[in-house]
């Protein structure tokens, strides 16, 4: 988002274009009454999060009431094309291989496209690769164009103890096995009667 606003800022691209895939993290929310800016503005908060941390919600107003920044639904972007574009993809382990060769056919000229996510994350089920998995299989040094780029838990920039929970989380289990099945001291166990 941060490069996204620099390149704008800096007349490098034209429009910066923000889009996610509307998929709820293990909720429904069910139907959602409003226009479709409004449908989508849920999913979309994050990333107005951050583009009011980078320029401050006076800026970021005026950018997006300018159309300088767009808020586009990934499910309507059928039949356009991004030309002179900063375009990026948040949550991208939440699609499908179908919507990301639908989201990677929108690249025009002069253009930047960014696809962010952590497959460890996604919130698909029951499929045999998300959209994610299959971009980075598919093009991992295809094109001297396209750069694959993986962060670790030292990359993360939200807080000291985000880093410290995924570390934790991420890190091998310290559940202690007895007779074979796996037991934590959370455990609660039938008593049988002598």
């Amino acid at each position: 988002m941060a490069v996204g606003v620099e390149k704008l800022l800096a007349n490098e691209v034209q429009k910066l274009v923000l889009t996610r895939p509307v998929v709820e993290a293990g909720e429904n929310l069910g139907f959602l009454p409003g226009t479709l800016q409004e449908k989508i503005s849920p999913y979309l908060l994050p990333l107005l999060d951050a583009l009011n941390d980078l320029v401050g919600p006076t800026m970021a107003k005026k950018l997006l009431d300018t159309g300088k920044i767009e808020f586009a639904p990934l499910a309507y972007m059928r039949g356009r094309t991004f030309n002179n574009a900063y375009v990026i993809l948040d949550e991208a382990q939440n699609t499908t291989v179908e919507q990301m060769k639908l989201f990677v056919t929108r690249i025009g000229e002069y253009s930047y496209f960014v696809v962010n996510g952590d497959v460890s994350q996604s919130d698909l089920k029951g499929l045999p690769e998300n959209g994610l998995e299959y971009i980075v299989r598919r093009l991992r040094g295809k094109s001297e164009n396209i750069d694959i780029i993986e962060f670790s838990h030292s990359d993360i920039q939200r807080s000291e103890i985000v880093k410290t929970i995924l570390t934790h989380l991420d890190g091998p289990d310290d559940r202690v096995t007895r007779g074979g099945h796996v037991r934590s001291r959370h455990s609660f166990h039938e008593k049988h009667a002598a």
